[in-house]
């Protein structure tokens, strides 16, 4: 297996302050924010951009974590924080690697089922090779790779990398 490194963990902390930036700006009138990231490596890194939004805007941060089965995403989806907290309020899913959408679209229709202010998505690496009409509103990096190609994301306090794996 050969391994391409895309993104190294400088380059990971300058997406995850642009994404932080960038959600500032779409939910600046907001008091409260929920950032509700995909188990694993999508709430690790829904945790580093709570952090960043926090260090630059007075938004309330809510982190929420948010439990798929990504071998069978139709079963039902769990959340660390109640339906009442983020009911009527803006909220941003938040995973490391889009790949075909499937995680994602399930994740985004667990949240519809209550009345939201506003509602984004989030990921580091965007393969668009989606099989599922789902889109990321803030993503740090666009790649088109082959269906053979798997992206992998490791955040690890030695140093967060990404890299691409054939």
């Amino acid at each position: 297996m050969n391994e391409n490194r895309i993104l190294n963990h400088q380059e990971i902390e300058h997406k995850i302050k642009r994404i932080a930036y960038q959600i500032y700006e779409t939910f600046v009138g907001e008091e409260t924010i929920i950032i509700a990231g995909i188990a694993s490596n999508g709430f690790v890194f829904a945790n580093k951009i709570a952090h960043a939004l926090e260090s630059i805007s007075d938004i309330k941060v809510i982190l929420c974590e948010v439990t798929i089965d990504k071998q069978n995403p139709s079963k039902p989806i769990s959340t660390s924080i109640s339906k009442e907290e983020y009911t009527n309020k803006g909220l941003v899913l938040v995973d490391d690697v889009l790949n075909s959408g499937t995680t994602l679209v399930y994740g985004v229709k667990h949240f519809l089922d209550v009345p939201l202010k506003k509602f984004k998505t989030a990921v580091l690496v965007d393969r668009n090779h989606k099989k599922y009409p789902v889109k990321a509103d803030f993503k740090g990096i666009s790649l088109s790779t082959s269906s053979l190609e798997h992206v992998q994301v490791v955040f690890d306090e030695k140093g967060d990398y990404a890299f691409l794996e054939e």
